[in-house]
C-alpha cells in the first residue's frame, strides 16, 4: 500500500461485509500479509505475529516478547505481547475477540493457492474461537493489485516499447535470412534485450522468441547454446514482458505470431484466427459486464475464452490459465482469468490490469496476448496496438 490507511482498510471491511481482517504471518510464509502489514522481509521477524483489523475501532496487535516492535509501525495501542505458546494461542483469541465474519489469506479446499498463505493449523485454531473464516483474496487485490494513474501512465510507456519490440524483431529475422539464409532464436532474444536497456526497461526474463515446434512448449525459451534455427517457412512466436526501470513501474505483457515468408499457410492461419476469436469472447465478456457494473470472476471470463477452442475441437491443446493478474510482477497479486488450473473467485477489479493470452498447442505452437485495464469508471483498454487477426508474413515487410 505504500503507506498504511486504516479508514481505507475498514472501508473496505464494509463493502465486503466482514468483522474484521486477521493478518497473520511466520517467517515470511505469508507473503501477502507480509505486503499488506508492510512487514520488511529483510528485518528476518522469527516469530509468529498477527493483527487484527475490525471494521471499527482500534486495531489489535499480538507480537513475541524478543521481536515486540514488528508492528509498531502500524495504527493500534492495544499490543499483546507473547512468550509461551499458550500465551499465543490466548492472546489471537483476543485478537478476533467477538467478530463473526473474518477474513485471512486462506482459500476453501486450497482452490486459490495463489491466495492461500496461513496454514490450515492456524486457520483451525481461529475457528475454534468461533468466527466464520472466509477467503481475504479481494481485500488482498483491493490493495495489492489496483493501479492509480501514475502506474496506468508507466505501463502506456511500457507498451509502447513493447510493441516496437515486435517491429525490431520481425525487421531483424527478415534481414537475417535474406542475408544469412537463418538467423537463431537467441540471437533475436538478445536483440529485443538490447532494445529494452537502450531505453530503460527491465525484465525479470528474456523474451521467447520460439519456431513452431518449440512454441508448442508454452514455456519454452531460448538459450544460449540451446536454442534453435530460424529459417524461411518457419512459424515464429514472440512473448515479450517488461516495465519501466522507474519505481512503482508496472508491466506490459504481450504475445505475436510472425511467420517467416510471403504468405502464411492456412493451416497456420486457421488455427490462429480460432485463439484470436477466443480472445475477442473474452474481451467482451468483460466489457459487458464492466459496462453494467455487474460482478464478474476470473473463472468466468477463463471459461467464456476456453469454450470457443473446445468447441473447435483443440480443447485439450489449451494447456494453461487464459491469462494472469499484472502488477509490478508480471504475474502479480490480483485475480487470474482461470477455471483450469485453479477456480479464481476473485472479481474483477477496476483499476487492474491481466492479460489474455489463450493459446493452441498440438505439433506447432500459437498464441495471442494483449493486456486488458478496467480503469476507475469501469471502461475497458486494451493495450498492444491493434489486435492481431492474421499471421505476420515477416519476409513480405
Amino acid at each position: 500500500m505504500g503507506s498504511f490507511d486504516l479508514s481505507a482498510v475498514q472501508k473496505a471491511l464494509v463493502e465486503f461485509q466482514l468483522d474484521g481482517w486477521l493478518l497473520y504471518d511466520f517467517r515470511g510464509l505469508n507473503v501477502l500479509g507480509q505486503r499488506v502489514m508492510e512487514v520488511d522481509p529483510e528485518l528476518g521477524v522469527s516469530r509468529r505475529y498477527s493483527y487484527f483489523i475490525p471494521v471499527n475501532g482500534e486495531p489489535r496487535k499480538l507480537v513475541h516478547r524478543i521481536e515486540q516492535g514488528t508492528l509498531d509501525h502500524l495504527p493500534g495501542n492495544d499490543k499483546t505481547v507473547y512468550l509461551a505458546w499458550q500465551e499465543f494461542e490466548n492472546g489471537l483469541k483476543y485478537l478476533v475477540g467477538d467478530a463473526k465474519k473474518v477474513a485471512m489469506e486462506y482459500s476453501p479446499r486450497n482452490a486459490n493457492p495463489y491466495v492461500s498463505r496461513v496454514d490450515a493449523g492456524t486457520v483451525e485454531l481461529v475457528r475454534s474461537f468461533g468466527p466464520e473464516i472466509v477467503s481475504s483474496g479481494d481485500l488482498v487485490q483491493y490493495f495489492e493489485a489496483r493501479w492509480d494513474s501514475q502506474q496506468w501512465n508507466l505501463h502506456l510507456e511500457a507498451d509502447t516499447f513493447t510493441q516496437q519490440g515486435f517491429e525490431i524483431a520481425w525487421d531483424f529475422m527478415a534481414e537475417e535470412i535474406r542475408k544469412n539464409g537463418a538467423v537463431r532464436e537467441y540471437t533475436v532474444q538478445q536483440k529485443v534485450m538490447d532494445h529494452f536497456t537502450s531505453n530503460g526497461l527491465e525484465t525479470y526474463h528474456p523474451p521467447i522468441i520460439a519456431i513452431g515446434k518449440n512454441a508448442a512448449n508454452p514455456h519454452y525459451g531460448p538459450e544460449q547454446g540451446n536454442d534453435a534455427e530460424l529459417k524461411e517457412g518457419d512459424l515464429v512466436l514472440v512473448d515479450m514482458w517488461a516495465k519501466m526501470s522507474k519505481p512503482r513501474a508496472v508491466y506490459s505483457d504481450l504475445t505475436k505470431m510472425g511467420f517467416l515468408g510471403t504468405e502464411v499457410p492456412q493451416v497456420y492461419q486457421d488455427r490462429f484466427t480460432i485463439i484470436a476469436q477466443a480472445r475477442d469472447a473474452a474481451i467482451e465478456l468483460v466489457k459487458e459486464r464492466m459496462s453494467k457494473d455487474e460482478l464478474l470472476y476470473g473463472w468466468e471470463v477463463d471459461q467464456v475464452c476456453r469454450d470457443v477452442i473446445v468447441k473447435a475441437g483443440y480443447g485439450d491443446y489449451f494447456v494453461h490459465r487464459t491469462g494472469h493478474n499484472i502488477g509490478q510482477e508480471t504475474h502479480g497479486n490480483g485475480a487470474h482469468i482461470d477455471n483450469l488450473e485453479t477456480q479464481e473467485d476473485r472479481r474483477i477489479m477496476r483499476n487492474t490490469c491481466f492479460s489474455i493470452e489463450p493459446g493452441i498447442y498440438k505439433e506447432f505452437g500459437v498464441r495471442t496476448e494483449i493486456d486488458l485495464f478496467v480503469d476507475g469508471e469501469g471502461k475497458i483498454h486494451v493495450t498492444g496496438g491493434e489486435l492481431q487477426y492474421d499471421i505476420v508474413p515477416i519476409l513480405a515487410r
